[in-house]
């Protein structure tokens, strides 16, 4: 058993949720997040207060499962990410799980 997370802006919260199905990853949870860029943007440096910087409305996903569908999600990721006209890739990393009850 694996710990698997997946972050996504809020526009690809369907389209994980989508993938999570396709990858037969039926018990997770989620969560609203900001997520946030130290790099300067446009939009940042050209509002009224520069140092007032707001997140991207963002998505956090995970699920204990195992690995067979962890590699089914990672491959049905890089494929989604492929087709992006965007640089806002969903982004997923796995955490080995040592001990759970």
């Amino acid at each position: 058993m694996k710990l698997v997370i997946v972050t996504a802006v809020k526009a690809f919260q369907k389209e994980v949720l989508q993938l999570f199905k396709e990858a037969k990853i039926e018990s997770f949870s989620s969560s609203e997040i900001d997520g946030h860029k130290n790099a300067p943007s446009l939009l940042a440096t050209s509002s009224w207060f520069p140092t007032v910087s707001g997140g991207n409305e963002s998505a956090l996903f995970f699920s204990f499962t195992d690995e067979a569908r962890i590699d089914t999600l990672f491959t049905l990721i890089e494929a989604f990410n492929s087709t992006l006209e965007t640089y806002n890739p969903i982004k997923a990393v796995v955490v080995p799980i040592e001990k759970f009850i």
